[in-house]
């Protein structure tokens, strides 16, 4: 009837229903009680982070054409590398101005970069959820699917390096032994004196890290991304020629089904048990079961079937993620300063993508033609998801056994940066589209 998105549609109903919850609540205490014990049960990072991710990152994989993202392979590149990194530091610098100058919440520098890197990836399970309805030039098309596939792992590991320089990015043991090491120290290396005096916890966790790895320099940067981005990708690879070559040994659609199954469930346990990047890697073994694998590996029933079942896992999966979108309101703590902070960074987290992606577009404007528009289009259109929120929630609410305030400020503030980015952008980039660009050059 109000003829959404169905992405959209059903996390405004989950969103509507959470705050009729609350407000029943007002009179029913054990209303809001039972909610916020099932939703309590989920732990919504893991389900996220560990579960679906995987899954849903393959079966978005699964059907981007290898040739148009080759083609436009550097745009994607520098949108997933540079773009993030630049987006995450200039977020952290006005988030930083905003928290502290002008709304006195004394959130220390650190845990604005923190904001910054799991704010500036675009959702690819967003950005597909609501592409896929729009008529939105091809090449543009490939640049924004593409640059959301990539960037997210991309995001992950610049998320993992900051939270270890705050002390909380990795689990002791691994600490310990220094397999992941803390990165983005040298970019960050005064950061402690930024917040001033009264931000004590963070100083103190940032000097007992750098004590704990020793010298934090350039090199450990550079070998975290080889290790995680690089070996990530190179594992997908791996894993994806090992799936091709057992679907080209066998002609049964049931047993291949299964094979993309053990895939991107066992694959992406191998990458995190061998700490390398998991979304990365299942977004390269889609690419190839998607293209070589269909074209080499499969019969005409077995593309089909294989098609058919991966759509139904993807709508599955980004129906259930959505609903506990919405849903996730219950368990977060809102006031209205939070509230006034969230809005205000709003265009704070728009500015710095269009000037991220501006950038990183204009280096290669003198070698790559570009659809009009392009940079508006990008901006608006990277959409936050999911992903976002499951980073925030990652943050422990105690750290060295004191409590982490910013905590509460991050999850709220980002809460309402991913509500506005999926219900505002996402229902409004089509019709901006259609503003910017004539009919006939929507597809090229």
């Amino acid at each position: 009837m109000l003829r959404l998105p169905t992405t959209i549609g059903l996390m405004a109903m989950a969103l509507v229903l959470s705050l009729a919850l609350i407000w029943a609540g007002r009179f029913s205490p054990a209303v809001t009680d039972l909610a916020y014990e099932l939703l309590g049960s989920i732990d919504f990072s893991q389900t996220l982070m560990h579960g679906m991710l995987g899954f849903l990152l393959f079966a978005g994989a699964l059907h981007v054409n290898l040739d148009d993202l080759r083609e436009r392979q550097w745009e994607i590149a520098l949108l997933a590398t540079v773009g993030v990194l630049a987006s995450t530091f200039l977020v952290a610098g006005l988030g930083w101005a905003i928290l502290n100058s002008g709304l006195g919440l004394g959130v220390p520098f650190l845990f604005c970069l923190l904001f910054g890197a799991l704010i500036s990836p675009t959702d690819p399970i967003a950005v597909m959820g609501i592409l896929r309805n729009l008529r939105v030039p091809r090449s543009l098309e490939t640049k924004i699917t593409g640059e959301s596939l990539f960037n997210d792992g991309v995001g992950v590991v610049v998320f993992l390096a900051i939270a270890g320089l705050l002390g909380f990015g990795q689990p002791p043991a691994e600490q310990s032994d220094g397999a992941r090491p803390v990165a983005l120290a040298a970019a960050v290396g005064a950061v402690g004196a930024v917040g001033g005096p009264e931000h004590d916890l963070v100083g103190s966790q940032v000097s007992s890290e750098a004590a704990s790895h020793g010298a934090l320099s350039a090199g450990r940067v550079v070998r975290l991304f080889v290790v995680e981005v690089g070996g990530g990708a190179l594992m997908g690879f791996v894993l994806g020629l090992v799936a091709f070559g057992l679907l080209r040994s066998v002609d049964n659609y049931q047993v291949e089904i299964l094979l993309s199954l053990a895939l991107v469930a066992g694959g992406f346990a191998l990458c995190e048990r061998l700490h390398l990047s998991g979304p990365i890697a299942m977004v390269v073994a889609g690419l190839l079961i998607g293209n070589h694998g269909r074209a080499f590996a499969m019969s005409e029933t077995t593309r089909d079937h294989l098609d058919t079942f991966w759509e139904l896992i993807d709508e599955i999966l980004n129906a259930v993620l959505f609903v506990l979108i919405g849903l996730e309101i219950l368990v977060l703590k809102f006031s209205t300063g939070l509230l006034i902070a969230g809005l205000l960074l709003i265009p704070a987290v728009l500015l710095a993508r269009f000037l991220a992606v501006g950038g990183a577009i204009s280096l290669l404007r003198r070698w790559r033609e570009f659809t009009p528009h392009a940079v508006k289009i990008l901006t608006w259109g990277g959409l936050r998801g999911g992903i976002s929120v499951a980073l925030a929630l990652s943050i422990p609410s105690a750290l060295a056994g004191r409590p982490v305030p910013e905590r509460e400020i991050l999850l709220a503030i980002t809460y309402t940066v991913v509500v506005f980015s999926i219900i505002v952008q996402g229902l409004t980039v089509g019709p901006l589209i259609e503003r910017l660009l004539p009919a006939a050059g929507r597809r090229e």
